[in-house]
Order: structure tokens, then sequence, then C-alpha cells
């Protein structure tokens, strides 16, 4: 498959792997005694949307910049991040407490195959160069786990005015 493909098929399998963990990650994470930071559903599902809405975004500047693109390095540097994710936290996690953690299945089966593949495709496809490529993914995984902060951050602040809670 092609990377022109795979941009869009990444962007689909940030969706369903944030919907798995969006329907059932901030149950587990509140009941969850070993996880050091639960999380309530609308900050997480608030930063779950933004963060899907980013995929595609990101997907749609890679396809319309094409090769060595600002767009194909942000959207190869995000499937880095993903990649990241499939074993930390959801698989350490899972092994470590010896219970499931949701976003476990999409991880193994969409968010792997397809990241790998895809980061693949990038560098053998001349979309973007190894070298740079290994500082864009570093600052945009770092990125996205500050943004990720201050998503729940403002979510919980959403929440507390009760505005969309009841």
């Amino acid at each position: 498959m092609s990377f022109n493909n795979l941009q869009w098929l990444f962007a689909i399998a940030v969706t369903l792997h944030n919907l798995e963990e969006g329907l059932w990650f901030p149950q587990w994470s509140q009941k969850f005694s070993g996880w050091p930071h639960p999380v309530g559903k609308f900050p997480f599902r608030l930063a779950a949307i933004v963060l899907t809405g980013l995929a595609y975004f990101l997907a749609y500047l890679s396809a319309l910049g094409g090769k060595g693109s600002l767009g194909a390095y942000l959207l190869a540097g995000y499937g880095f991040a993903m990649l990241v994710n499939v074993f930390f936290p959801h698989a350490i996690a899972t092994a470590r407490f010896r219970q499931y953690m949701p976003g476990l299945a999409t991880a193994l089966l969409l968010n792997l195959p397809i990241t790998a593949t895809l980061l693949y495709r990038a560098v053998t496809e001349n979309y973007v160069e190894l070298k740079p490529l290994a500082i864009v993914a570093i600052l945009v995984a770092l990125t996205l786990v500050a943004l990720i902060q201050g998503l729940f951050k403002v979510g919980k602040g959403i929440e507390n005015l009760q505005l969309f809670t009841k």
C-alpha cells in the first residue's frame, strides 16, 4: 500500500483507537487503583476528539503538500507517536498490571501494522528523510503529550462548569 493511501488509513486507525479508549478508558482509569492519573469521561473524550481531528488535518496537509512537505513530516511524526503508544502505555500497562488496558486491541491490530508501514513507506517513497524525521518525530511526540495534558485540563475546567456533563 502506498504512502498516499496509508496517510488516510492512519487517520481511520487513530479514529478507531480513540473510540475504543473513549468508550472504556475513563471508567477503567477511575476504578483501577494501579493507574496513576485517573481522567474523567468528558476531559478524555474531548482530548480524543481533538487528537482524532488532528490526524485527519495532518493527513490532509500531507496529501496537499506531498513529498518533503511539512505535512508529511508532521504526519509521520504523529505516526511515530502512535507506534510508541502501542507499547507505552498499552502493552506495558496491560502486562504490568495484569489487566487489559482499553486501547490495547486497536493498538496491536491497527496502530502497530499501519503506523509501522506508514513510517516505512514515508521513508522508502521519499516523503520524508530519516534523519530530519527522527527529530520531528520526537518533537511531535512530546508536543502531543503536552497537548493531551492541556486538553485534559481544559476538559476538566469545562466539566467543572457542568455545561456538557448533565
